[in-house]
């Protein structure tokens, strides 16, 4: 009646692979992202100690704020590129998940309506209206999923178009 322990093992296997994969993922993510940002940070208190020199040299007072207001200009540009960079990584790893997940959801429900079909077939009573339910919330999960994806991706590129238009007005 029930399947075999190893099939659902087996299921569970597999979900738990995915899982791993999905943290490997985030985890190689957030790395990339906090390097850039150590790596702009760096490169603006770099920029600010050579601005503080150049400032402290200056003859006259519009000298100072031309250096002050090409600094500010400069760290502001720094600033937007990271942002930019940061939604690029972010709206790649989305991507990437995206994948992940849409091939866990077709080969996991699949999986699970093979078990599902196993378990019916043990049983006295086959209902096909049954495994027609089973199989129509697979479909339905994957789709709501597919256009989750759909949706953020558009996010995403919206994001990355108003962030380039914002720094061509510059």
């Amino acid at each position: 009646m029930i399947t075999k322990p190893e099939q659902l093992s087996d299921l569970q296997k597999k979900n738990l692979e995915a899982a791993m994969r999905l943290a490997q993922l985030s985890i190689e993510n957030s790395q990339r992202i906090m390097e850039l940002q150590v790596a702009t940070a760096k490169s603006l208190f770099e920029d600010g100690v050579n601005n503080a020199k150049a400032i402290s040299s200056a003859k006259d007072p519009q000298q100072m704020m031309e250096l002050r207001t090409r600094f500010a200009q400069s760290s502001a540009e720094k600033m937007l590129q990271c942002a930019r960079e940061i939604t690029e990584l972010a709206s790649r790893a989305q991507t990437e998940v995206g994948k992940l997940v849409g091939a866990q959801l077709s080969s996991g429900g699949q999986d699970v309506l093979e078990v599902f079909q196993k378990m019916f077939q043990g049983m006295p009573v086959n209902d096909q209206n049954m495994m027609n339910a089973v199989q129509t919330a697979i479909d339905t999960t994957r789709s709501a999923f597919e256009q989750m994806a759909r949706v953020s991706a558009d996010a995403f590129q919206m994001f990355n178009q108003t962030m380039g238009n914002a720094t061509k007005k510059k």
